[in-house]
């Protein structure tokens, strides 16, 4: 399974995958951090298509298309901000995972790619939220046949560092 998981260092906005996920806010409406990124390099079109969806609750996840992105659609999740870890931030995080990997199952989405969801403003320690992305991504695609492969789109050295060993630890597994 971990072949399938696939952590690299870049620009999400740029990847030649059929989706790309958004760490996007409750109002859909564009932000800060990868947020905003994608948001002005899908253009206005895409502003327009999330006005139509009317937000999104904190664990959940929505759908669009991906504009002049290279990748065909984007899925907006809206991970929690970090009160301490008693607030059920774990929970909501992993639901960012599951529900995303839904929705590209659905679409029959075969290549997505995720940021590290909740790490950036919203204040998530980054080791905690990488095992709960890479145990909820490999959790998921061991009952799934799709998507064929998952991308860790890390933004920092840290962070890919982590994945990777995260990555080898579970192969070890």
């Amino acid at each position: 399974m971990p072949e399938r998981l696939i952590p690299i260092q870049g620009d999400i906005t740029k990847l030649q995958v059929e989706a790309i996920v958004n760490a996007a806010n409750n109002s859909l409406l564009g932000g800060g951090g990868v947020d905003g990124a994608i948001h002005r390099a899908a253009g206005s079109e895409l502003l327009q298509e999330c006005r139509q969806l009317n937000g999104c609750a904190t664990g959940e996840a929505k759908i669009t298309k991906g504009y002049k992105l290279p990748a065909k659609w984007v899925i907006h999740t809206v991970g929690p901000v970090w009160k301490g870890g008693n607030q059920g931030e774990d929970n909501l995080l992993a639901s960012c995972y599951l529900h995303s990997l839904a929705l590209a199952e659905e679409h029959n989405i075969k290549t997505i790619a995720f940021p590290a969801i909740s790490t950036g403003v919203y204040g998530f320690p980054i080791e905690r939220a990488t095992k709960i992305a890479v145990t909820q991504v490999n959790k998921f695609l061991q009952s799934h046949n799709s998507p064929k492969q998952v991308l860790f789109v890390c933004f920092s050295q840290d962070a890919y560092l982590m994945y990777q060993q995260l990555l080898k630890d579970l192969l070890k597994s």
